[in-house]
């Protein structure tokens, strides 16, 4: 484990279309100590040669292909084992961070002394417009806020490995940041949120993550399969999800 280094995790597939707008986001931070882990879980478009050129004058990135197309969960997992860094931050292959993102992030990490956090974030579209949608961060997220309603953004994401260990990441194919998330709660009582928007999200057209009917049997298995609720207590938790998400009832 090298000391102030961030790993940088990346699945990706099929994502030859943003994955390089993401990698120069990388690049252009002002904490330079970071390596970038990206996980390719067998693309068929031209993502590999996109990375590679990029990882030839790059050796901070690093690309590595699995043999068999396995989901986003396995390929982070992967990405998290090869993963050297006293910290290990999240980016989607389609997001992009804002340039002092990393920088303002272990500054309120070393400044609080905590060892878990994530930060505010804002909305665009597939063409990288802006939606002038902004989701803030809460101050401070335990177990049973995630499981209620995740307010936590992927890409925001950075801990402290040194402190918290590795993990793995339960293998379902949607929901896997929350039930990753759920998993290090059990560890580490706490994700403390930042003020400031420094990452920004990427919507999909056709994506599941964007039709959130399709996703409520991602739940279900989460709650049930992964994190052993009640029948009762997971039904609550679809359907407040449902309220809030689809029905916009707060």
């Amino acid at each position: 484990m090298e000391a102030g280094l961030v790993s940088i995790i990346t699945p990706t597939y099929n994502c030859a279309k943003f994955i390089g707008e993401t990698i120069d986001s990388v690049q252009a931070q002002t904490y330079q100590n970071w390596e970038m882990i990206i996980v390719d879980d067998c693309s068929t478009d031209n993502t590999k040669e996109i990375v590679e050129n990029y990882s030839k004058d790059d050796t901070r990135i690093k690309y590595h292909c699995l043999t068999t197309q396995s989901g986003a969960a396995v390929a982070r997992t992967i990405a998290m084992k090869l993963a050297n860094g006293e910290y290990m931050a999240f980016l989607d292959s389609d997001d992009l961070w804002i340039k002092d993102k990393l920088e303002k992030q272990l500054i309120f990490m070393k400044h609080h002394d905590v060892a878990f956090t994530c930060t505010s974030y804002e909305q665009m579209d597939e063409e990288g417009k802006r939606l002038n949608r902004i989701i803030e961060s809460v101050p401070k997220v335990n177990y049973n806020r995630v499981l209620l309603d995740c307010p936590v953004g992927n890409s925001t994401v950075m801990y402290n490995v040194r402190k918290m260990g590795k993990f793995e990441v339960p293998n379902i194919r949607k929901r896997n940041d929350d039930a990753l998330w759920l998993q290090m709660l059990k560890k580490e009582k706490y994700i403390y949120g930042m003020k400031g928007v420094l990452m920004q999200y990427r919507i999909r057209e056709n994506s599941i993550s964007s039709n959130k009917l399709k996703l409520i049997k991602y739940h279900w298995i989460l709650y049930r399969d992964i994190e052993h609720l009640s029948v009762f207590r997971s039904m609550f938790h679809i359907g407040y999800w449902c309220a809030i998400k689809i029905f916009n009832i707060k």
